[in-house]
């Protein structure tokens, strides 16, 4: 009952000037990823495109934009990112929801249910990214293209580039860069902060060899 969701629709039920947007299983969400979210991708790439994949908190970004990407092309890969601590993972691979791992320094995103929003969407597959691959490539974005993302951003990535790996050269993989690593200074680049958490901020003159980490074996 003291859940932060159900606490605001209560104040909401109770107040004149509010409404509870309910952006959990108000599936106007996911519609909304639908006509706009979808579309724009689809236009960008002009329909080469041959898989996204993100991590998913609500269930609309990924819901609406694999409704109307699977709309357009039958043969378009979704995948669903996930962090440590979230069941949704296991939920598209074994198809039960069960935790894998213990936590995430990660925020909105993961789930320990299946919102109304993400029910039904047409997924293919789902990985699990570990913390210190979304702290790595958190830097590697800000060190080497001169993008300061947050921690949902640099997951989304990291699974990106995983699932290259399972297609293969000459895909085209998308995914979003969704929240502003300035949210998260005091944190992500605090090296006292990730000490605490047993991880570790990469060394700026390191370049990672990405093609490796999730290298098929």
């Amino acid at each position: 009952p003291n859940n932060y969701v159900k606490v605001a629709q209560r104040l909401a039920s109770s107040m004149n000037n509010a409404i509870w947007a309910n952006q959990f299983d108000n599936t106007a969400n996911r519609e909304a990823h639908f006509r706009t979210t979808g579309p724009e991708i689809w236009a960008q790439t002009e329909g080469r495109i041959d898989a996204f994949i993100c991590a998913t908190g609500t269930g609309g970004s990924l819901a609406g934009i694999a409704r109307y990407l699977k709309s357009k092309s039958g043969n378009i890969t979704v995948a669903l990112a996930d962090p440590p601590g979230s069941a949704l993972a296991n939920w598209v691979l074994k198809g039960e929801l069960t935790l894998n791992g213990d936590g995430s320094i990660t925020e909105g995103i993961g789930n320990s249910r299946v919102t109304a929003n993400l029910a039904d969407t047409p997924i293919d597959t789902a990985v699990t990214i570990d913390d210190q691959t979304t702290i790595n490539m958190v830097y590697h974005l800000l060190y080497h293209e001169g993008l300061c993302v947050g921690a949902s951003s640099g997951l989304n990535v990291a699974a990106a580039v995983w699932l290259a790996n399972q297609l293969g050269p000459g895909h085209t993989v998308v995914t979003l860069l969704c929240d502003s690593g300035l949210r998260y200074q005091s944190r992500l680049f605090n090296p006292q902060w990730l000490a605490a958490r047993q991880l570790k901020a990469p060394d700026k003159h390191h370049l990672i060899d990405w093609s490796g980490v999730f290298a098929k074996h």
